[in-house]
């Protein structure tokens, strides 16, 4: 450190830097041993990015980057739509429901990209924008999912990859979601929502493909 810079912006954007290059997140002992700091120091750097929007925790206390690092570049959020759009619409286009990307934003799940079919008779309407808690719906499922461990081969098996929902957003729609995998920093899941009974049985793998596909956009 020079005379002419501050400990504690330093601080601040290490802290950004290691939380970037983790897809679980770090606690606040695991930030203090590596930034070799104590944790009453990491507790006031989390607080004042958490202000900004720039971290965020969630209920098991591990800290992440949040959504507020896409404002500090007013292209960074139409990027990553724009990234995302040619698979979410090859999706919509091949299920014949409305696609999307969800990012993690707090204990909310946003909608930042939306694709509806162009061929249907009718579909559900679900815009960029919604919000819905991770807990309910498809997209925010498989983002909580992608955030267990996984479990050994062989155990009691849920749908492997993907989450399938029915009703729990809006009665009589159904939703299939995959996570983004592999992209530092961004938590998310790509799906469908579509009026049905049931997902039919081919959708689960191509939500993952989709999932890949804007994984590799965005990497």
């Amino acid at each position: 450190m020079t005379a002419e810079t501050s400990q504690t912006l330093d601080r601040g954007l290490r802290v950004l830097k290691l939380l970037a290059d983790t897809d679980h997140g770090l606690t606040v002992t695991e930030l203090s041993h590596k930034l070799g700091v104590n944790r009453t120091v990491v507790y006031r750097l989390l607080a004042t990015l958490e202000q900004h929007a720039l971290v965020r925790r969630d209920l098991g206390g591990r800290a992440r980057v949040g959504l507020g690092v896409l404002g500090l570049g007013r292209q960074v959020h139409p990027l990553v739509r724009e990234a995302a759009m040619p698979a979410l619409r090859a999706l919509a286009e091949d299920i014949g429901a409305t696609a999307h990307l969800t990012l993690v934003d707090g204990a909310e799940a946003l909608a930042v990209a939306v694709v509806e079919p162009t061929w249907t008779d009718y579909h559900v309407a679900y815009r960029a924008g919604f919000r819905h808690p991770l807990e309910r719906g498809a997209a925010g499922k498989a983002i909580l999912a992608a955030r267990r461990p996984p479990r050994p081969t062989g155990e009691d098996a849920e749908t492997p990859g993907y989450t399938l929902t029915h009703g729990e957003l809006e009665a009589g729609a159904c939703g299939a979601a995959a996570p983004l995998l592999g992209v530092t920093g961004v938590e998310g899941s790509v799906g469908v929502v579509m009026l049905a009974d049931v997902v039919p049985e081919r959708v689960g793998e191509r939500v993952m493909h989709a999932a890949r596909e804007v994984a590799e956009a965005l990497r």
